[in-house]
């Protein structure tokens, strides 16, 4: 196969997806980021949705959105992520799903304008993680047991916001959660999952959020503040 090139933005954690699918199936791939603020033509040709990640898979085939790019990369390349069972396998993209919801989640909090509509967005995210609580499997270390599957390379963007938020917000999203936080360390060790951004991301992140003008832009500030007169 033609060497894949992933279209990528820095943040966008259903790009880190695709780029977590990609290296656990050990397929080679180029990395080209845009700035969606200032889209090239090519792009606004390639992707009628105007959004990333595309996927290059020919020298004028792309293609976009991200669970038809998953299920590409399933289909073409070895090493199965999804399960052989086809109930089990319905249930993978059902919670594939579940991550996207929770990802909306995520943009619900960091958008809230006031504290009320903030600490909403965090339990409406606390019970998301309740109920995966329940679902995850006993004997870990992954979402269905030992095999790294999709439902993992969605939920590793997830659990990544909350590294860059925990230092400075007290959320406790995962209070109490013992098996939800034990399969969030495993992912974030996971060489896949920590090679599916660049190493100034969390700095990118926080620069996003400080410029939001919204709840978490005032818990971030208060907390540079905070740092800054501690270190004075």
């Amino acid at each position: 196969m033609t060497k894949l090139t992933l279209i990528s933005h820095t943040l966008c954690p259903y790009v880190q997806r695709a780029a977590i699918v990609l290296d656990e199936k050990q397929v080679a791939f180029e990395r080209v980021y845009i700035d969606l603020a200032n889209k090239p033509d090519w792009f606004k040709a390639a992707s009628p949705l105007g959004k990333v990640p595309l996927l290059k898979t020919g020298s004028d085939r792309y293609l976009f959105e991200t669970a038809p790019i998953v299920e590409f990369l399933e289909e073409t390349e070895g090493d199965p992520l999804h399960p052989s069972d086809p109930v089990l396998r319905a249930q993978h993209r059902a919670y594939v799903e579940f991550a996207s919801q929770t990802l909306n989640g995520i943009g619900a909090l960091y958008s809230a304008r006031d504290e009320a509509s903030f600490r909403n967005a965090t339990q409406a995210l606390r019970t998301k993680f309740e109920h995966l609580e329940d679902r995850l499997s006993d004997d870990g270390p992954f979402f269905e047991g030992s095999s790294f599957s999709l439902v993992d390379a969605a939920f590793g963007p997830v659990f990544r916001y909350f590294d860059v938020f925990e230092a400075f917000a007290d959320l406790q999203v995962f209070t109490g959660l013992e098996k939800v936080s034990d399969w969030r360390s495993e992912l974030a060790r996971r060489p896949s999952v920590k090679n599916a951004v660049t190493e100034d991301y969390p700095d990118l992140l926080r620069d996003f959020l400080a410029r939001r003008g919204t709840w978490i832009s005032k818990l971030l500030a208060e907390s540079d503040q905070d740092a800054a007169s501690t270190a004075a």
